[in-house]
């Protein structure tokens, strides 16, 4: 017998605009919205209402993320890049009042510790990386945003500092158009930085940082811009979705410092789904499954490993736009690895768990352990589904 069509667990109500950005923060207790109107909201997942609101951005947010465990990043289109300071101790503070509300009194914003001036006509939001650093105390951030004056190019900015440290030029023989998506990151095998990057041709590039850049690889899959992109835990390889209906696989390779120039290749796999207008693409913490917001109102998940369309969840009546995964619970599993297979086996572990727990306890673990998928849409809602 076929199973029920899903449905949500939550709808988070309170955007007056469209949800351009859904990320979880602090260990999955939090949600942290953005939308059309410059509006960040953070929603405890615990008791699902709202515990700092703000407006960030006096244009659309291009994109939201933490950094450590009391900094956020917004990405607006009004030009500029924040980065917040907002303890979790700092939230009694903040104002409650959803955007969709008056405030009685003015809103308080939490305390702004760097502004970076970038360019946002690409729509692109920008994308981060941690430095590495020997030294335990010390915080530094790599930031990847479209260049100002060109828009084929990648700018990259060191923070705390706020300096611009690389550029990466994009080859005269390349027509890719504007960059519309970009990913930032240190290779696990080389540890040279590797930009990913989506343009409005639909091509799509990896880059490496040696003695200088080198484009190791270009593909181009689509036939309409590129729209996101997202790479696998292990950074073997990584995902692109398009205004066309194509989702498409791209290999990572070690960078090789002979590199003259890209190599126009193919991808790993190539999947034509018959669905147009699939952005917002993530790929889940544990590598196994991966979500698209769709123009059409759904959100299609998808295995990593096959490409197989796995489900597609159906409640929003206007186009969605941004998906984010909670990240799995390590601890959770490597208990199934360990072999707490039977339903009975999970049972005791569980009971084991929360014996001795209050009833907020119970909630926060469960607020952090459940396999959230959170979806924005068009309308201004924000579904919390619970799958897989």
């Amino acid at each position: 017998m076929a199973l029920p069509p899903a449905t949500p667990a939550y709808i988070l109500r309170g955007h007056g605009s469209q949800i351009h950005a859904t990320t979880f923060v602090r260990s999955n207790r939090r949600l942290m919205t953005g939308d059309a109107d410059g509006w960040i909201v953070i929603w405890s997942l615990i008791i699902k209402r709202p515990v700092a609101v703000w407006r960030a951005h006096q244009g659309s947010i291009l994109g939201a993320s933490a950094w450590g465990s009391d900094k956020f990043i917004t990405h607006g289109k009004d030009n500029k890049l924040i980065v917040w300071k907002l303890s979790e101790e700092d939230e009694a503070s903040m104002s409650i009042v959803l955007p969709v509300d008056t405030p009685p009194e003015p809103r308080k914003e939490p305390w702004i510790l760097h502004i970076l001036e970038v360019n946002t006509m690409n729509f692109c939001s920008f994308a981060q990386a941690d430095l590495p650093s020997n030294d335990e105390g010390s915080e530094e951030l790599l930031i990847a945003v479209p260049n100002t004056m060109s828009s084929e190019t990648v700018d990259i900015f060191h923070l705390p500092s706020g300096k611009r440290i690389h550029t990466i030029p994009a080859s005269p023989t390349f027509k890719g158009g504007m960059i519309m998506a970009l990913s930032l990151f240190f290779h696990p095998l080389t540890s040279h930085l590797t930009v990913l990057a989506g343009y409005e041709s639909g091509h799509t590039s990896v880059s490496c940082l040696t003695t200088s850049w080198h484009a190791l690889y270009t593909a181009n899959p689509h036939s309409q811009p590129i729209l996101s992109l997202d790479v696998d835990p292990g950074k073997q390889f990584y995902f692109t979705s398009s205004a066309d209906a194509v989702l498409a696989k791209h290999p990572i390779s070690a960078s090789n410092e002979n590199v003259i120039g890209p190599v126009e290749s193919m991808p790993l796999k190539v999947i034509k789904t018959k669905h147009s207008g699939q952005q917002g693409l993530k790929v889940r913490n544990d590598g196994k499954v991966l979500a698209t917001a769709g123009w059409d109102g759904r959100v299609r998940v998808y295995g990593v490993k096959g490409m197989k369309e796995l489900a597609v969840l159906k409640w929003h009546k206007e186009g969605c736009y941004a998906v984010a995964f909670a990240d799995m619970d390590v601890e959770v599993e490597e208990g199934k690895d360990e072999g707490v297979d039977s339903q009975e086996e999970k049972g005791k572990a569980l009971a084991s768990r929360t014996g001795t727990m209050t009833v907020k306890e119970e909630r926060e673990q469960k607020a952090k352990s459940t396999h959230w998928l959170a979806v924005g849409s068009k309308d201004g809602k924000v579904s919390l589904w619970d799958i897989y």
